[in-house]
């Protein structure tokens, strides 16, 4: 699939024209970049079909660009942009409070093109000169440059797996192929991911590796041997294969998909039942007693099958000893989307065409949560404009299978407030209240902010809770034990957000809301209609998290679900 590298592309075209102050045009490139990026078909399959201009966000000239470079594998027109502007656009775009405009003004002033040259100019106090800047400025991206380190080399689990998914379809469809998997942190829903690892039995090894380092998207043949393989793709992805015998296909894939410190733990149990286990199976005085599946691994060594998500050692080994696993929720146990956006807001879809799509899911319900309140930038409406809108969606006859409820994502102010009038809010089916500015407040201001929003009678749900964004920002500071009281006391559902770059609440703090006794639900934020298929990725999140459906309150059908809300 040629989607994460397009994407990337038109992202990049859309950063290097706003560095150059140019107006209207970077908006329609993030937009037609978020489209392709959640595409759940390949889109060269789109273009062959001649059906580029179905994309929202692709117009004319977009449309051109993806197709020239789909055709040549080249676009001119972004290779002349990289090079006026030879900055290293993605490290210096992953130091929170750097934008285009900001680095356009580094490049100019104090020719900084990279992380190096950044850290260099800010412990030199060179940018605190600058207008605009400041020391306070200077000390934010010292740190920001920190937690960019930190994240360095390793991709968003929104951006790996649908790679990892496109190739582990091609080698099913291979007549020499038995049984194919991603393991690794991948398999267990990490919200990070360094490689893709793909595991395949065959009994023709030469074969497999033949076609996955000739699949036409490799861009580097990294290491080839008999068994196993790493290639990087044209997008920078690495992936490495291992071709096995069926027989020992369970025990590789225990082991490959780790965690580290839980297969220490698993050799130990093996030990103390006088057995040895690794990627080459279950062993017991040199014989091989186990390693076709999981599950005989698991019930050799006298637990029950632990899944990939809790692998972490965080007591799923002591759960699975004494038989009280949780009934993970399942991926498909979703029964309506409680944060979405269209195109009244900064959405690329009509609340009808979210509906049809949602309903292709299996979803009873959906909310619509365009923004309301003070958040111009991304085009939030005003009273009478919501008004117009819910009579859209009634005159739309909306989606027999699917009910829209009428919702909205307003703003939590500083002081905890909620930016629209308390009379409005009531007239809303949902209200979910998120964080969108004013991230440096302390720990203290930050807990009565959120408890403040938690206790309005009015909010319903807390919109990523902590406002963070994986590869660019840190989360809030708050006091979750706080926050959870809170929102157990008040009966406020606390979201875990399904959109890649946020997966907010976090698995850590999602378990620790559970425990708390909080009710969650999983929310996909969705911009697009293809993006309603991210809800996965929350599921994912939920899972690590030890989450029943029981916890998530969006498995309830729509009757029971509405009896969970304050209002």
């Amino acid at each position: 699939m040629k989607n994460a590298e397009i994407a990337k592309i038109l992202y990049e075209i859309a950063d290097m024209l706003e560095m150059q102050d140019v107006e209207f045009k970077p908006r329609a490139y993030r937009r037609a970049a978020q489209s392709v990026e959640t595409l759940q078909r390949d889109i060269a399959e789109i273009w062959h079909e001649g059906r580029l201009r179905t994309i929202p966000g692709v117009g004319e000239a977009i449309e051109k660009k993806i197709s020239e470079f789909l055709k040549t594998g080249r676009l001119p027109y972004y290779e002349k942009l990289k090079k006026s502007l030879p900055v290293d656009l993605q490290s210096l775009m992953s130091v929170s409070g750097l934008g285009p405009k900001r680095i356009g003004l580094l490049y100019r002033k104090l020719k900084i093109k990279n992380l190096e040259d950044l850290e260099k100019a800010a412990k030199e106090h060179r940018i605190a000169k600058l207008d605009g800047f400041g020391e306070k400025s200077e000390e934010k991206i010292l740190g920001g440059i920190a937690f960019a380190k930190g994240f360095k080399g390793r991709m968003l689990l929104g951006t790996a797996l649908p790679i990892a998914d496109e190739i582990v379809k091609r080698l099913r469809k291979l007549d020499f192929v038995n049984r194919v998997e991603f393991a690794g942190s991948l398999r267990r829903m990490k919200e990070t991911i360094g490689d893709i690892d793909i595991l395949v039995t065959s009994k023709d090894h030469d074969k497999v590796i033949d076609f996955f380092t000739k699949m036409d998207d490799v861009g580097e043949v990294m290491a080839r041997g008999p068994t196993k393989a790493s290639v990087r793709l044209k997008g920078g992805v690495q992936v490495d294969i291992r071709v096995l015998d069926d027989k020992l296909f369970g025990a590789a894939l225990q082991y490959f998909t780790g965690s580290k410190e839980h297969n220490v733990a698993m050799r130990r149990i093996a030990i103390t039942r006088g057995l040895k286990l690794s990627e080459y199976g279950l062993m017991k005085n040199g014989k091989l007693v186990g390693g076709k599946t999981e599950e005989e691994i698991y019930n050799k060594l006298g637990l029950g099958c632990i899944e990939p998500e809790m692998r972490e050692n965080t007591g799923e080994i002591e759960a699975a000893k004494n038989k009280k696993l949780p009934e993970l929720v399942k991926y498909g146990a979703i029964k309506g989307d409680l944060q979405m956006h269209t195109k009244w807001s900064d959405g690329a879809n009509t609340a009808k065409e979210m509906a049809d799509a949602a309903e292709k899911l299996g979803y009873e319900y959906i909310c619509i949560t365009d923004h309301g309140g003070n958040l111009k930038i991304a085009g939030s409406l005003s009273e009478p404009e919501f008004r117009k809108q819910w009579k859209e969606i009634s005159a739309s006859g909306e989606n027999p299978g699917v009910k829209i409820l009428k919702g909205v994502e307003a703003n939590i102010e500083p002081d905890g407030k909620i930016d629209m009038p308390d009379k409005f809010l009531k007239e809303f089916d949902v209200v979910v209240a998120s964080i969108h500015s004013s991230f440096g407040l302390t720990r203290e201001q930050t807990t009565k902010r959120l408890v403040e929003a938690i206790e309005n009678e009015n909010v319903d749900i807390i919109g990523h809770p902590t406002a963070r964004n994986i590869d660019e920002r840190r989360g809030v500071d708050m006091d979750f034990g706080k926050i959870f009281d809170a929102a157990r006391r008040t009966g406020t559902l606390l979201e875990i957000n399904a959109q890649p770059k946020r997966l907010d609440l976090n698995d850590v703090n999602a378990r620790e809301a559970i425990k708390a006794g909080c009710r969650l639900v999983i929310n996909t934020d969705a911009h697009s209609a293809d993006q309603l298929a991210n809800i996965r990725f929350g599921v994912g999140v939920a899972r690590r998290a030890w989450a029943e459906s029981k916890n998530i309150a969006n498995t309830l059908p729509l009757k029971d679900f509405m009896k969970c809300l304050k209002r």
